[in-house]
C-alpha cells in the first residue's frame, strides 16, 4: 500500500512532463475489431491457469516447470477465447518479443550461479559487520545488492544465499522474505535484467527512453525497502 501511493506520488509530482507524455505509435483498432475482442473473463483464463500451475509447487509440492506452465496457460487461454486459429501467429509473436529476455535469463542464471558458489556472500557479511549495521538491514541490503548484480533474479539469489544467516540472527522467514523482496525492488530494473526489457517493450519504449525511468523506479524501491524494514523494527 505504501509503495502504491508513493508510486502515484512519483508519477504525479516528481516525474517530468517530458517523461510522462511519451507518445507511442500504436495501431488504432476500428470499431469492428473492438466488438470482436474476447471478454474479460475469457481473457483472464491464460494468466490464471499459468499462475495456478506455478503455485502448485509451494502450495502442494507439485513442481511444474515454467517452460510447461506458460505454454499450457497460453493454449488454454487461446481455446477459451476461441482463438485457436491464431495459435501459431501468437506463438511466433510471443517468441519474437521474449527472445531477448530469454537470452538475458540464461546470462543472469549463469551470474547467479557464480555468485552463489563464490565467497561474495562472506565478503558482504564481513563488510556489513565492519560497518556496524543493524542485523535487520542484512535482508534488504542483500536483496538490493543481489538485484544490482543480476537484476530480475536478485530476490531469488539473495534468499538462497542469505537465508541461513537471516534466520540465524532471529528474523522470521516471513519478515526475511518481505525485506529481501522489497530490497530487490531497488535495483531489479537495471538493463541487464529481464524486467527492464519486458516493461520497456510493453510500453514501446526504446532503450534511451527506458533508461530515464530507472531513477524513479529506484526511488520507489528505496521507499518500499525502508517501509518494510521500519514495519519490521516497529513490530519487533
Amino acid at each position: 500500500v505504501i509503495g502504491l501511493f508513493f508510486t502515484v506520488f512519483v508519477i504525479v509530482r516528481l516525474m517530468p512532463q517530458t517523461v510522462k507524455n511519451k507518445k507511442t505509435m500504436m495501431q488504432t483498432e476500428d470499431k469492428e475489431e473492438e466488438r470482436n475482442l474476447p471478454s474479460l473473463r475469457t481473457s483472464l483464463i491464460a494468466p490464471v491457469v499459468t499462475i495456478v500451475l506455478l503455485a502448485l509447487r509451494p502450495a502442494a509440492g507439485i513442481n511444474i516447470d515454467p517452460l510447461i506452465a506458460l505454454p499450457v496457460g497460453g493454449l488454454c487461454g487461446a481455446i477459451c477465447m476461441k482463438q485457436w486459429k491464431n495459435i501459431l501467429p501468437s506463438i511466433a509473436y510471443g517468441l519474437q518479443k521474449m527472445s531477448v529476455v530469454a537470452i538475458l535469463l540464461i546470462g543472469t542464471g549463469t551470474i547467479a550461479g557464480i555468485i552463489k558458489n563464490s565467497s561474495l556472500k562472506d565478503w558482504i557479511l564481513t563488510g556489513l559487520d565492519h560497518a556496524h549495521i543493524s542485523d535487520a538491514l542484512i535482508a534488504p541490503i542483500s536483496g538490493a545488492l543481489m538485484s544490482a548484480a543480476t537484476a530480475s533474479a536478485g530476490a531469488t539469489l539473495a534468499s538462497s544465499s542469505f537465508a541461513e544467516t537471516i534466520l540465524a540472527i532471529g528474523i522470521s522467514a516471513v519478515w526475511g522474505a518481505a525485506m529481501i523482496n522489497s530490497g530487490a525492488t531497488v535495483l531489479d530494473h537495471l538493463p541487464h535484467g529481464s524486467f527492464f526489457h519486458a516493461t520497456g517493450g510493453v510500453c514501446e519504449l526504446n532503450f534511451k527512453e527506458r533508461l530515464k525511468l530507472i531513477p524513479y523506479e529506484s526511488l520507489i524501491g528505496i521507499v518500499l525497502a525502508a517501509g518494510t524494514t521500519i514495519l519490521y523494527i516497529i513490530s519487533n
